[in-house]
């Protein structure tokens, strides 16, 4: 009865345009068929999607050039319009409930072997001026649909970096590097462990490569990077 009162008054949004739906999370019809999920076929490398079935194990060229330390990048949509704005309502809008929105369909992509969850850190500057990590509470709501434990105190953003929007992919690697550290007391919580590293946004993977690099590092067997929203075409921004 309480909940009925208040979806009369408040009543449910669609995430992607604010349009009155059935329940909590849920998308319009419209924003739900623009979505483009990703899927097979993908490269057996970093899971960039093929237009066609390659065989098994295939591997885009750059794989094939040089092999990721990654175990696949997943992502649950390609970064369009409508990904974009749940994106950025959840991360600078303060619209958290987004957060279990994302999971809900990232879920699927979750590696069965899956160990750990691990969000990319913000520097605890900007953690401190948004009041939360976008992609720790995506972690959060993707640990209590699967029941993969998540843990953000694993891996720590202990140097600030500047925005990697404008920069070309070698000022975006240097940007980041040495930004990232795995704090001695959680060595053993990753050793050997098949890690997921949780994103909101998977752009050109400058952050998440240098995230992978420190875990692995660190003593973890491996890391899927798994994200919300991953950038597929050059003009998907």
């Amino acid at each position: 009865m309480l909940s009925r009162l208040v979806d009369l008054a408040l009543p449910p949004r669609c995430p992607g345009c604010g349009a009155t739906v059935a329940a909590q999370g849920r998308f319009c019809a419209g924003c739900w068929s623009s979505l483009r999920f990703l899927g097979p076929p993908w490269c057996d490398g970093c899971n960039r999607p093929f237009d066609h079935h390659r065989g098994e194990g295939s591997r885009c060229a750059a794989c094939l050039a040089d092999p990721p330390r990654h175990a696949g990048v997943r992502g649950a949509v390609a970064y369009g319009p409508v990904a974009r704005t749940v994106a950025l309502r959840l991360k600078y809008a303060g619209r958290t409930a987004y957060a279990a929105t994302a999971a809900g369909l990232m879920l699927r992509h979750l590696p069965p072997d899956a160990g750990l969850l691990v969000p990319v850190p913000l520097h605890r500057r900007r953690l401190w001026w948004r009041g939360y990590n976008q992609a720790a509470l995506i972690a959060a709501a993707l640990s209590r649909l699967s029941g993969v434990p998540a843990d953000p105190r694993v891996l720590e953003r202990h140097r600030a970096t500047p925005p990697l929007r404008d920069r070309g992919p070698r000022e975006r690697r240097a940007a980041v590097q040495g930004a990232f550290r795995v704090p001695g007391s959680a060595r053993d919580t990753i050793r050997d462990r098949a890690l997921v590293l949780v994103d909101d946004v998977y752009t050109s993977g400058a952050t998440a490569d240098a995230c992978v690099a420190t875990l692995r590092a660190a003593g973890a067997a491996s890391v899927t990077i798994l994200a919300w929203a991953r950038v597929i075409d050059a003009d998907a921004h």
